[in-house]
């Protein structure tokens, strides 16, 4: 649950298929400021990393490392409920049910989320700090994926995978 004076962050990340110029993307790429302009206008959100979702940008510390074709999308929202509106009710679903054609299969957790107090706003490092920890220990109350919200009311009743390799 929720804690008081909290905000919820998630950092979502994957390698894609092929250089962002390749004709296999055009669709996803040129779709990606459309996706994030719309998150930016939900009821609920609160903070968008400079450059998420755009692989290579190197804009604030958002590329990750050795490695131009990773995308890392970071945001804060202000409750599970408005992120779950903007994953599951908006274009942004189906982009991700999509997401096998854009994105290699990692066989492993790519997508992680954690409270932060009101007014923090999170650096990649941190977030991907999260993400190790929730590949190697699991859910817990400093990282998480859907399955560990109750109030995760949309994703259980879409049945939707937090697995990029599903």
């Amino acid at each position: 649950m929720q804690p008081g004076a909290r905000h919820l962050a998630q950092l979502n990340i994957g390698r894609l298929v092929a250089a962002t110029d390749d004709p296999r993307l055009a669709e996803f790429m040129a779709a990606l400021d459309r996706v994030n302009d719309l998150g930016r206008r939900m009821p609920g959100f609160v903070w968008m990393m400079e450059g998420s979702g755009t692989p290579g940008t190197g804009n604030s510390g958002t590329e990750v490392p050795g490695d131009p074709r990773m995308s890392v999308n970071m945001t804060v929202w202000e409750s599970v409920e408005t992120l779950e509106a903007f994953v599951w009710n908006t274009l942004h679903r189906r982009f991700y049910e999509r997401r096998a054609e854009w994105f290699e299969s990692s066989g492993e957790m790519h997508f992680v989320m954690w409270w932060v107090p009101e007014g923090h706003v999170p650096t990649l490092d941190e977030g991907l700090g999260r993400l190790a920890r929730l590949r190697a220990h699991g859910n817990s109350d400093e990282a998480f994926d859907w399955s560990w919200l109750e109030e995760a009311r949309r994703w259980r009743a879409g049945n939707c995978s937090t697995m990029a390799a599903e």
